[in-house]
This record gives structure tokens, C-alpha cells and sequence, in this order.
């Protein structure tokens, strides 16, 4: 117990000695829930009677006029209305079914002492901010930003970039931001160019993808079912530099299918299988991925975390061959859940530039990469 919860207990207690038991007023205080303390010196403010939080900037029948911390000259926080026959400090409720206490909304998962978030009523949000479902983080073929330099021996140097991005556009769930609950439908696309730096970042190809994925979370579980186009096209200056050179009609339409979980907040286990239902240029319905992220879900307030990130992917039209790429560095986490990731890249066989899917690489450099 804090010292100015001390103080307020002290003042309580000084009170009841002053007027006694068996005053009115203080019948009407022993029919009230006791304050408890909790580790930043307030309760949570909980209605007992339709079991959901109240905090700032949520509608409520139990609006305070002053949401601060009490200092030891200070009298406890004042409310426009009480619930009936009690303060406003009240305990907070039993554990729920998943196991964790319910938290006010818009804190972080990890900054309350509860891996998980739950108890919130859900409702519906409009454009939501923060991800329920979020990106594989060595995912070849996400939709984030990105910019990777990266040395193959028979090609050279090379760029790779990712210039592309994810939003929601409506949910049905919590409040938070960051480790959100519930149901969402999100809109992504990206552009994958290659550049050729020893041919004066000549584009060497580009794949495009664009897709609407509904997502949901709850408590360690997530889970995503995806519609995507994915199409890849030649470069101009590369095909002027070789003649020969044949450009395919690679597409995917496709839905996919991911489930992952979370043992602990910062570590994430993920699987997806996709299904195109219409190909053409040597591309084959099924695909697989499977990975593990590390990924510090706290933010530290501007202070880097360390991170790892392993993906491995198997195609159809590969024979079910693929290739496997790793990622690790030091990453920075907004409030928000964003992510930006300065690493290592490693990638080893079959391209993800599909203009050359059946062509084996092994890259090795530098990325940076921001992750919604």
C-alpha cells in the first residue's frame, strides 16, 4: 500500500472515531464496498451492477468530474452521480473465464501486471485504431514498409522495398489500441520492387499484392481468413538489358487461412494456409507458412528492445520447396502497437519476386522495417 493510500485510510478512520458508528452517515458508510488499493494509488472505477470500467472519455452513467490521483491534501475524487449504495471505489471483480483480470481500457497489456486484457464491453469502432491480426514479421509478402540491401552472389547488390500498409476499418470489439479483442476488417496493399545497384537502380521486377483480411483476438488466440491478389510484372530497364528475357504472367487470387498464439505476450506462434482459386503464369493453388516472433510487446518510451523473427514458407508449385528467412535487431514500439525494426536479413531459396520463383537465392544484409 502506497503512503498516501495510508493517509486516506488514516483520514477514514479518524473520521469514524470522530462521529461514530452509530451515526447515520456511518451506517450508510458500512454499507459500502471498501476502497483497495492498487499499484498506482486508485481503484479501478467498476460498477458492480453492469460489470464494465469507467474511465476517461468513456460514456457512462458514472461520469467523474476529476480523474487524478488523491494526494495526501486531497479528497478523494468527486462524481456528478454514485451508484447506487456504494463509492465509486470498488473492488475489482473475480477473474473471468480466460483467467485475467479485466483492465481499464487503453492501457497496455503488459503495463497493468495482466498479459492479457479482458472484461471490456465490446461495441462497434469505426476506422479502429491498432491491429487485432498483426503482420508476420519476417513474412516476405506483408504489407508494411520496408527497405532491405542485400547481397546475393551471382546477382549482386540489390534493394528490396516494401512500400505499402494496413488499416482497420471496422471492429467489433474493445477500445484498446494496442492489444485489442474482438472481430475487424482490415484493408492492405503493398508494392515489392526490386532495384539493381549495380546497374544504376535498374527495376528489376515488382509484385503487387492487395487484400481484405477479417481478423479477430481474443485472450492468447488469433485468427485471420483473408482474400488477396497478388500479381508480378518485369521490369521495363531489365528487360531492355536482356533481350531475352521472358516475362511470365504471374497471379494469385487466393483466400488464406491463420491462426496464431501467444504463450506470453512477447512471443507469437503463427500458421497460415493459402488456396488460390485462380492462377495462371506457373503459379499452383496451395501455400503454406510457419514462423515465431519475438517481439517486446511493452513499449519502453523511446528505448530499443531486441527482437527475432523466423518465417518459412512451402509451395505447390515449388514441389512444396519454398525458402526460410530470419530477421533479428533492435525495434521501437509506439503506444499504438507500430513497430520500427532496424536488423539483419536473412533469406535462403526460392524467390519471392515470383518473376523468378523458380530461381534459387541466397540473400544476405541490412532492413528497416515499420509495422502497423
Amino acid at each position: 500500500m502506497t503512503g498516501r493510500n495510508r493517509l486516506s485510510l488514516s483520514a477514514l478512520l479518524a473520521w469514524l472515531l470522530l462521529f461514530g458508528w452509530a451515526s447515520p452517515a456511518a451506517a450508510q458508510i458500512r454499507a459500502m464496498p471498501p476502497i483497495v488499493a492498487t499499484a498506482d494509488g486508485l481503484s479501478p472505477n467498476y460498477d458492480t451492477a453492469s460489470v464494465r470500467y469507467y474511465g476517461p472519455g468513456l460514456p457512462t452513467s458514472v461520469v467523474p468530474t476529476q480523474y487524478q490521483q488523491p494526494t495526501q491534501h486531497q479528497q478523494p475524487t468527486q462524481y456528478e452521480q454514485l451508484p447506487a449504495g456504494g463509492l465509486p471505489w470498488n473492488p475489482p471483480p473475480a477473474q473471468d473465464a480466460t483467467g485475467f483480470l479485466p483492465q481499464p481500457p487503453g492501457q497496455s497489456m503488459v503495463g497493468v501486471g495482466q498479459p492479457f486484457p479482458s472484461g471490456e464491453c465490446w461495441s462497434w469502432h469505426v476506422l479502429p485504431e491498432g491491429l487485432l491480426y498483426k503482420s508476420y514479421l519476417a513474412g516476405g509478402r506483408e504489407s508494411r514498409l520496408a527497405s532491405k540491401t542485400v547481397y546475393e552472389r551471382e546477382l549482386g547488390w540489390l534493394w528490396d522495398i516494401a512500400l505499402g500498409g494496413r488499416v482497420g476499418l471496422l471492429r467489433y470489439g474493445n477500445g484498446e489500441i494496442a492489444y485489442p479483442e474482438g472481430w475487424q476488417l482490415d484493408l492492405e496493399g503493398a508494392a515489392f520492387p526490386r532495384l539493381d545497384f549495380e546497374h544504376g537502380h535498374d527495376l528489376v521486377s515488382a509484385d503487387y499484392r492487395v487484400g481484405v483480411p477479417l481478423t479477430v483476438r481474443e485472450g492468447r488466440w488469433e485468427g485471420k481468413l483473408a482474400y488477396y491478389h497478388l500479381s508480378s510484372h518485369l521490369g521495363d530497364e531489365y528487360m531492355v538489358r536482356y533481350p531475352a528475357a521472358t516475362r511470365i504472367n504471374y497471379v494469385r487470387d487466393a483466400f488464406a487461412l491463420g491462426v496464431a498464439l501467444r504463450p506470453v505476450p512477447d512471443v507469437r506462434l503463427y500458421s497460415e494456409a493459402g488456396w488460390a482459386f485462380h492462377t495462371d503464369g506457373g503459379s499452383r493453388p496451395w501455400e503454406f507458412q510457419f514462423g515465431v516472433d519475438y517481439s517486446p510487446a511493452e513499449p519502453l518510451g523511446g528505448a530499443p528492445a531486441p527482437f527475432v523473427a523466423f518465417n518459412g514458407r512451402i509451395r505447390e508449385e515449388l514441389d512444396y520447396g519454398g525458402n526460410f528467412t530470419v530477421e533479428t535487431g533492435v525495434q521501437w514500439r509506439g503506444h499504438s502497437g507500430d513497430l520500427l525494426r532496424f536488423g539483419m536479413h536473412y533469406f535462403n531459396g526460392m524467390s519471392d519476386q515470383y518473376q523468378f520463383f523458380r530461381t534459387h537465392e541466397e540473400l544476405l544484409g541490412l532492413g528497416l522495417w515499420y509495422d502497423y
